[in-house]
């Protein structure tokens, strides 16, 4: 039988951030679907912000249209950083009871998001510069630099990703990772494969390991000085496994 596999994206991905993976699957007995998530892609912005949960609905309804074989036959969930925090979620419904439109009986996740830390020290500071830092660039005579200053700033403290967002994505963004998904994880019985990388500056290599040590059936993959793209760069790694269970 074929095995059918959806996969969610991470934050400021899209569809085609599994094009690696789908391309190691062709010919294989793996069918793959691939969405945009609200906000992303080609998908427009909810036109409210949402939380994990309602990117969790939002998921619900789309396979339910779109994978025609989730009715028949379970299906398994592939899910890189927010998208695995999507699918813990999903998870943790089926498994504490909640019916939903389909089963879901294998879950990928790979650099999953869902543990919250304390704002990292670089990045409250680089969210403070680049306020201040819009500010210095509207001095007179150095406007001109504003476009080229403002790139380096963000890169440099990493928060391009909430400067690029639109006002509904931005207090996305805030809701989604103020979620601690810690207390779902025992939970879970869904079998589960942990993809991670050692030198992921994201989602850190100890969040697989607490992963691997309260889901109930998880295996941790491990790729030695790979940051948070595991899904992209160990795409062949990760085909091999989802074709063996």
């Amino acid at each position: 039988m074929t095995k059918i596999l959806v996969a969610l994206h991470g934050w400021g991905g899209s569809k085609e951030s599994w094009n690696e993976l789908q391309s190691t699957l062709e010919g294989s007995d793996v069918k793959m679907y691939t969405v945009d998530l609200p906000g992303f892609g080609n998908e427009p912005d909810p036109t409210v912000p949402y939380s994990v949960d309602d990117y969790a609905n939002w998921v619900i309804t789309w396979i339910t249209s779109n994978v025609p074989e989730s009715t028949v036959q379970p299906i398994s969930l592939v899910g890189h950083s927010h998208g695995g925090r999507i699918s813990i979620v999903l998870a943790h419904r089926q498994s504490t009871g909640t019916t939903l439109p389909f089963t879901i009986e294998h879950l990928y996740l790979c650099a999953a998001a869902g543990i919250r830390h304390p704002r990292h020290f670089k990045r409250i500071v680089g969210i403070s510069l680049a306020k201040t830092g819009k500010v210095f660039l509207h001095i007179p005579g150095l406007s001109v630099l504003a476009p080229v200053a403002k790139k380096l700033l963000y890169k440099l403290v990493r928060v391009h990703d909430y400067e690029r967002a639109s006002p509904i994505m931005q207090t996305t963004l805030q809701r989604v990772s103020k979620q601690d998904l810690r207390r779902l994880l025992p939970a879970i019985t869904i079998p589960t494969d942990l993809f991670w990388g050692t030198a992921d500056g994201m989602t850190p290599y100890s969040d697989a390991l607490y992963m691997q040590k309260h889901l109930l059936n998880a295996r941790l993959h491990t790729f030695t000085g790979v940051r948070h793209a595991v899904h992209r760069i160990e795409a062949k790694a990760i085909a091999l496994v989802i074709t063996a269970t």
